[in-house]
């Protein structure tokens, strides 16, 4: 065993009060209370994995394709750049930098559940891999008060787990409700360095979700659809103004502070979700239940689903987020 690492492990328990498959924000109380049991919890997960097992990380290509064309949708220009950025990233044992995507647009678009779906074809567990680490913005970084101290508990959990196993994945969810600043201390962590105090980041993922620029999106499909245009035909460039203007130009938005050296690979834009879409989405969720698709409940859910005025109802509010309950109430 590695002394040196469980050092480095017992450090960043003890320093940042971190749980397995769990960020844990730092607070007097919450450092006093379980402490003990938490410490055992982390050093059963690092005796159990001693970093990264081959067994537990195994790149799926073919499967990530397939999972993009059949289970996420409305998303033509966000599958494609995601399976070319992955797929490029994780064939390359050497990568120069860590992979960097930031995610944007309206709720219920798919951009959680594509973080997902990278998860499935990368780690035998997926989304319940130790080797995965999900943040949500309001949740574990709630008080402004404490930025300091998200800051330098963000930089430990990240070193530490990355010291375990370079292939981790970390996901951001909320980036729009960030508090200003902490982003800025991890940015050496995202960009091109052979190490940093002994430890490689560039095996690293960091996927950022947000619905920042979703305005912009939205009124580009928008007047695509009113244009008569096939949605199909909307490309990247035709988003990557929209998103400048409302993201990178907006000093209080949390790109401002990553936008000076570039680290960020992809700006992803998310679609807004067409009634089509709305049906396609429940009848995913009745295949997934291992129930029998049928196309007439998937049509109940669809026109169940509120669709927003602004867009003259062409578009879902919520995109696909509440097609689980709604399979519920007609199944």
């Amino acid at each position: 065993m590695n002394a040196a690492r469980l050092h480095l492990l017992l450090h960043v328990f003890l320093s940042a009060g971190v749980l397995v498959r769990a960020f844990d924000p730092f607070t007097v109380t919450s450092s006093l209370f379980g402490i003990s049991a938490a410490l055992g919890r982390t050093i059963y997960d690092y005796f159990r994995h001693k970093g990264c097992d081959p067994e537990s990380i195994v790149f799926n290509a073919t499967g990530l394709q397939l999972d993009l064309q059949t289970k996420l949708f409305g998303q033509h220009i966000a599958s494609r750049i995601i399976l070319k950025a992955v797929t490029g990233f994780m064939s390359n044992d050497n990568p120069k930098k860590p992979l960097v995507l930031s995610l944007h647009g309206p709720s219920g678009t798919g951009k959680n559940f594509v973080s997902q779906l990278i998860a499935d074809n990368i780690y035998k567990e997926g989304m319940d891999s130790s080797f995965v680490h999900v943040f949500t913005s309001e949740l574990h970084f709630p008080h402004s008060s404490h930025l300091d101290t998200y800051k330098s508990q963000l930089q430990q959990w990240i070193k530490g787990n990355v010291t375990n196993c370079g292939r981790s994945m970390f996901i951001f969810d909320e980036m729009d409700k960030m508090q200003p600043g902490l982003i800025d201390s991890i940015k050496p962590y995202l960009d091109y360095h052979e190490n940093l105090d002994g430890v490689s980041y560039r095996k690293a993922i960091f996927i950022f979700l947000s619905n920042a620029g979703r305005e912009g999106i939205i009124q580009t499909a928008l007047d695509f659809w009113k244009a008569g245009q096939d949605r199909e035909e909307l490309e990247l460039k035709d988003l990557e103004t929209v998103l400048s203007a409302s993201v990178f130009n907006n000093k209080n938005s949390y790109f401002s502070s990553l936008i000076d050296k570039n680290p960020v690979d992809f700006f992803i834009p998310f679609l807004p979700l067409e009634y089509r879409h709305v049906i396609e989405c429940a009848l995913a969720e009745m295949k997934a239940r291992g129930v029998p698709p049928d196309r007439n409940v998937a049509e109940q859910v669809a026109r169940d689903v509120v669709y927003d005025l602004k867009t003259e109802s062409v578009f879902s509010v919520k995109g696909c987020k509440t097609i689980s309950s709604k399979v519920d109430y007609y199944t």
